[in-house]
């Protein structure tokens, strides 16, 4: 019978070799329920360390953490099948390129799409590589094998007459005025200065009262620090919202406020975009992450250089903004045919 047990933190020695049922990790709600896996002790216990590893020392995004606890759970749970028992780490060291193709063709039939199988690979091979640094395994097996081809998906960044009226505080359907002028200038933000809404809503009280400031610090993924150069408008919209806004807007706490006066939570104002869309006829691709496809897509098509963009958006690869070249193409090409006389 496997035992139930409950694993944090370090990495110790099991006292046993018997199947082990232990909860999952969930980085978001370290204090639920979480789901089971059957393992041995070593690997369950391996593997734990590992997760815990990423979100203290590595501080991987909740949602990623999430994503690997939940993929790693599912080769477990096909090892398991596959191997006829609960895999241990001296069961996991012996696995052959095969074993992992046949993963990943399981999941494929179970209709995961190449975005999910190549995420299951990439959680996979950073476990296989930690047991790799600890002389426990060999991670060639898992690192050699081709990830799934990903589809090729250019974003969808809004007109330029869309995206001023989508930061227009007057077109905003809220009966409050200081929610009306709140949204319009988050939608600002996202586009006049490209960025994610996370960055955004995680803007203290005390930020952006200085319109001699030229430019501003944000944290962004994996808490690189860009900065980011600020218009005349983005202080038009934040001054009207801080006039309005019935809250203190005190130095340490959000800018943004909930319509009780917490936080500014992204739900809210995603749900609000839809209706804004519905309400304005725009499709569903205008949302508030594609104001800031739009930011690049709008500075690409004036003169703005790849490099320059890349360090607004704070990519940290070249190849990551290279896809508006895509989008630029994409929009030109779609002007010839709708302006050619032969075209």
């Amino acid at each position: 019978m496997p035992v139930a047990i409950q694993a944090f933190g370090g990495f110790a020695k099991p006292r046993s070799n018997r199947p082990v049922t232990i909860a999952g990790h969930n980085a978001a709600m370290p204090n639920a329920e979480a789901p089971l896996i059957n393992a041995k002790p070593d690997l369950a216990t391996a593997r734990r360390a590992w997760l815990d590893e990423l979100g203290r020392e590595r501080r991987l995004a909740a949602k990623t953490l999430d994503a690997y606890e939940r993929d790693t759970r599912q080769f477990l749970a096909f090892l398991t099948d596959h191997l006829g028992g609960a895999p241990g780490i001296a069961d996991v060291a012996e696995l052959k390129s095969l074993d992992f193709r046949a993963f990943l063709t399981r999941r494929r039939a179970s209709g995961a799409g190449a975005r999910t199988l190549g995420r299951g690979l990439a959680g996979i091979r950073s476990f296989m590589r930690y047991l790799e640094k600890r002389g426990l395994a060999n991670a060639a097996a898992a690192t050699s094998l081709r990830a799934p081809r990903q589809p090729k998906s250019l974003p969808k960044p809004l007109t330029a007459s869309d995206a001023r009226r989508v930061v227009d505080a007057s077109e905003q359907l809220h009966e409050e005025p200081w929610i009306a002028a709140r949204n319009a200038a988050v939608l600002t933000l996202l586009y006049g200065c490209g960025l994610r809404i996370g960055e955004a809503l995680s803007l203290e009280g005390d930020a952006l009262r200085d319109r001699r400031e030229r430019a501003i610090a944000v944290t962004g993924k994996g808490n690189k620090t860009r900065l980011v150069p600020l218009l005349p408008v983005v202080f038009d919209a934040v001054d009207l919202y801080r006039r309005l806004c019935p809250w203190d807007l005190a130095a340490d706490e959000p800018l943004f406020r909930g319509a009780r006066g917490g936080p500014l939570q992204a739900a809210v104002l995603q749900r609000d975009m839809r209706n804004l869309r519905s309400a304005l006829g725009l499709p569903e691709t205008a949302t508030p992450h594609a104001l800031r496809h739009s930011f690049a897509t709008h500075l690409l098509g004036n003169g703005g250089d790849l490099r320059t963009i890349q360090e607004l958006l704070g990519h940290a690869s070249l190849s990551t903004t290279q896809v508006y070249t895509g989008v630029d193409t994409a929009r030109l090409l779609d002007v010839y045919r709708q302006a050619h006389p032969r075209a």
